[in-house]
């Protein structure tokens, strides 16, 4: 399993600690349909040395997107604020887990807001990691980012994929009020299986969290994402589709699972390329204004085109109200 360097130590950490004793589950070969190719274009190095530049952290490289080569080479990169730890231990995640430094870096978001507006970015997507440490659950950092780009890139339509805010008394709010213009958070899988893949997540809370971003700022974009492959049937993918409705959610993403190390949960199998169109026939039937399946959809995939369709597609329900 991939290690990390202790900054303070210089010596070799654990990525995973909390996954080393676990035994070694089995690597399924990928079919050929979720096969890309390794990053090597002009646009991609263009855009990992603004990355380097600005001192940032992705979530493209840290959760190991299979994306990441079609995305940078359009100059399109997912921020991750609050540093690289994360203080949960998803067992689907790359990320690296364990003790983040205490506080954040106040200087973040002025830095991801330089990158936003050097890149020409019109659409941006920042997450982070679970800072279940801090009192707010990073929620203010949020908020920093979000002003901090509209203050260097007005232009720029922004897109949050947010942790939970699991027991932070409200701190949420905070963000939703700093108005994004999609405010996103996965439910990542069917509540059966939150156990085994998310034990530090609440389904239902997520799901409130959702909910409580309509409640509050009814104009707001909301998006969610499943995964598939991790031994979810039909019939669950179709109530949390369901569940999200009841939400309001807008738009729905579905992709499917791979699985990072061996150290990780495993595959259950490899969803076929007609299953997922027929999710997508059936999300778009439950009334979900824009939905993105398919094997290598991620959340931020295409975000900036998906966008744009999506309020393309609030525009045209709200005109066939009027008429």
């Amino acid at each position: 399993m991939a290690n990390l360097i202790d900054t303070r130590t210089g010596a070799p950490r654990p990525r995973h600690p909390e996954k080393q004793a676990r035994p070694d589950t089995p690597v399924l070969r990928k079919p050929d349909w979720i096969r890309v190719k390794a990053p090597t274009s002009e646009g991609y190095a263009e855009t990992r040395n603004i990355v380097k530049s600005k001192g940032l952290v992705t979530v493209c490289e840290e959760a190991g997107c299979p994306n990441i080569g079609e995305c940078w080479d359009k100059k399109h990169a997912t921020m991750m604020i609050l540093g690289e730890v994360c203080t949960r231990a998803c067992s689907f995640c790359n990320v690296a887990t364990g003790k983040p430094k205490p506080g954040v870096d106040e200087d973040e978001p002025r830095r991801v807001a330089e990158a936003v507006a050097e890149m020409g970015l019109s659409h941006v997507v920042i997450t982070s990691v679970d800072r279940d440490d801090l009192e707010d659950g990073g929620a203010m950092h949020f908020v920093n980012t979000i002003n901090a780009i509209r203050a260097a890139a007005p232009n720029t339509t922004i897109e949050i994929l947010t942790p939970d805010f699991l027991r932070k008394d409200g701190w949420e709010n905070r963000v939703i009020d700093a108005k994004p213009d999609v405010f996103n958070h996965n439910l990542e899988t069917v509540p059966r299986l939150y156990l085994s893949i998310r034990p530090g997540a609440r389904y239902f809370h997520s799901l409130r969290l959702l909910q409580k971003v309509k409640d509050r700022d009814p104009s707001q974009f909301t998006k969610s994402g499943l995964m598939v492959g991790l031994g979810e049937t039909k019939e669950e993918v179709m109530q949390v589709m369901d569940d999200m409705r009841s939400a309001g959610v807008d738009f729905i993403t579905i992709g499917q699972y791979l699985q990072p190390t061996r150290k990780h949960a495993a595959i259950d199998r490899f969803v076929p390329p007609e299953e997922f169109k027929a999710y997508e026939e059936i999300a778009r039937a439950k009334g979900f204004l824009m939905v993105s399946a398919s094997p290598l959809t991620r959340s931020s995939h295409h975000a900036g085109e998906d966008f744009a369709q999506l309020r393309a597609a609030r525009e045209a329900w709200l005109a066939a109200r009027k008429a």
